[in-house]
């Protein structure tokens, strides 16, 4: 489990199940999740981890090890912790002490494993019978430099002057199984991030980043003219050809279809001004800085949001404006994320007062929940969208039935229909966004995660608010989504602001 459910609720579990059975618990879950088809690569994807670069690499006891960042375990865990911890960023697992009585056990532990293995043992005859079955048994005078300190200044310089370490238990139980992954942040040499100069005029040599900024801005700018139209004219040449009608003709079918009309369209607008927002910023502050998780989090928002596009074909409406704006922005949404970041340009913060670490992953634990209640959101609005159209509360405000409605113009549903799918893609696009940024971005100091996702929520969720009650369309039950994840993002980002927002002394290593 990643550090942002480890720490929330590791009293939960202890309180229910017991200090020792929790801790028990929590391993084998990671290590179960690991053992299924495709467990590995899904574990790393989802934690946002990466391989470790090639300046922590060398040798144990002469076997190469792809990181010199390593734990040691008793014999009783050393099967859970052999599968779980490799995907955490362990190069490799120490289990000790070994005793004759635990050769069975670690025989058992040691089948299929995919990162070295070594033992401790003073019992000759044990490390007879188990070194056919393992990497290698460490004598007590080995060069390897057991950690058992929190946080993680002290594993960084040991690594940075070459040395070999290994993580206790202690350390894993107080840090959370996201410790290897910031000690190997921490000791990855790192080049200066590019600066606006940088780009230049000549879009052929334009970085990825840039590119990634110009699909944020142009929807920020798509989402801004949206508005515009919606508080103005409402209805474009396109849509009154569509319809056969115009707005007089509307108020004459429902006298609540314009202010219902323009109570979806905000809220679409504002939806993709906050994910022009949240692309902004993962360009400018992730992929700028070559964090590979901040172009996976901008894949594949733009993944989701890019072929709702093609929702048309449910009802038959193809926006000319809308098409526009995807056609201008997809080649440079490719532009962006063709590839990962070619190089570490991030600075790291310092290892700072432990509280605000644990209740920033509470307030990430409560970002993460928004993120996916979001997206959940997204996807039933777009299957409404897509079929039933309207949803109970809708009917009750325009004070008539989906039938009425198409017998007074065939071609109104279909596109009331086009506004809610679209609304529904928009918002599943920006949830995937919000989810990474929270779930793999999390760190001390990086004080453009907090501004960003902040003013999204700000964009994202005031507008409709502030339109719904302009419409009369106030029904607590529709709007209760929009209440409470407001209130779960005010209070995600309470929480995080002093770990996200407070600057110290940075531990940049540029080479």
């Amino acid at each position: 489990m990643p550090d942002w459910t480890y720490h929330p609720l590791r009293g939960i579990t202890a309180a229910v199940l017991g200090v020792r059975r929790s801790r028990r618990v929590a391993l084998h879950a990671l290590a179960t999740l690991v053992s299924l088809p495709s467990g590995r690569r899904v574990v790393s994807l989802a934690f946002g981890h990466r391989p470790a670069p090639p300046d922590l690499a060398g040798t144990v006891a002469g076997v190469p090890v792809a990181s010199r960042l390593g734990a040691i375990v008793p014999p009783a865990v050393a099967r859970d912790a052999i599968r779980a911890l490799p995907t955490q960023g362990a190069g490799f697992i120490v289990i000790a002490p070994v005793t004759p009585a635990d050769v069975p056990q670690v025989l058992e532990a040691t089948a299929g494993r995919r990162r070295p293995v070594f033992i401790r043992s003073t019992d000759p005859e044990t490390a007879a019978a188990l070194a056919p079955h393992i990497d290698g048994v460490l004598l007590e005078n080995a060069r390897l430099v057991s950690v058992s300190a929190p946080g993680t200044a002290e594993a960084v310089a040991l690594l940075q002057d070459g040395g070999t370490v290994l993580a206790t238990p202690t350390v894993l139980v107080t840090e959370g199984p996201g410790w290897f992954q910031r000690v190997t942040e921490a000791a990855t040499p790192t080049h200066p991030a590019t600066g606006l100069r940088a780009v230049g005029w000549d879009p052929r040599r334009w970085p990825a980043w840039w590119w990634g900024f110009c699909v944020g801005a142009g929807m920020i700018g798509g989402g801004l003219g949206a508005a515009l139209i919606t508080l103005g004219p409402v209805l474009l040449w396109y849509d009154r050809d569509f319809l056969g009608t115009d707005l007089n003709g509307l108020h004459h079918i429902n006298h609540h279809l314009v202010h219902f009309l323009q109570h979806d369209r905000i809220t679409m607008a504002a939806t993709m001004v906050a994910i022009g927002v949240l692309y902004v910023g993962l360009a400018v502050g992730g992929i700028r800085r070559g964090w590979p998780w901040a172009r996976n989090a901008y894949l594949v928002s733009g993944y989701i949001g890019f072929p709702t596009l093609f929702y048309f074909l449910g009802f038959g409406f193809l926006e000319p404006l809308h098409t526009a704006v995807a056609v201008v922005l997809f080649p440079m949404f490719v532009l962006a994320t063709r590839r990962s970041p070619d190089r570490p340009r991030w600075t790291l913060q310092p290892d700072g007062p432990e509280p605000e670490r644990l209740r920033a992953h509470l307030g990430q634990l409560l970002m993460i929940i928004t993120g996916v209640g979001l997206f959940i959101g997204g996807a039933v609005v777009s299957v409404v969208g897509l079929t039933h159209v309207f949803v109970p509360s809708d009917l009750v405000f325009l004070q008539t039935t989906s039938e009425d409605l198409q017998a007074a113009n065939v071609h109104l549903v279909p596109f009331i229909a086009h506004d809610r799918a679209g609304f529904g893609g928009a918002l599943t696009a920006a949830a995937a966004a919000i989810t990474g940024l929270s779930a793999w971005g999390w760190r001390r100091g990086e004080a453009w995660i907090w501004w960003t996702l902040a003013l999204a929520a700000l964009i994202g969720f005031l507008p409709p608010i502030v339109i719904h009650a302009h419409a009369g369309y106030t029904d607590f039950w529709h709007l209760a989504p929009v209440y409470f994840g407001s209130l779960l993002t005010i209070l995600a980002l309470a929480l995080a602001r002093p770990y996200l927002c407070n600057k110290m002394a940075s531990t940049d290593r540029s080479s």
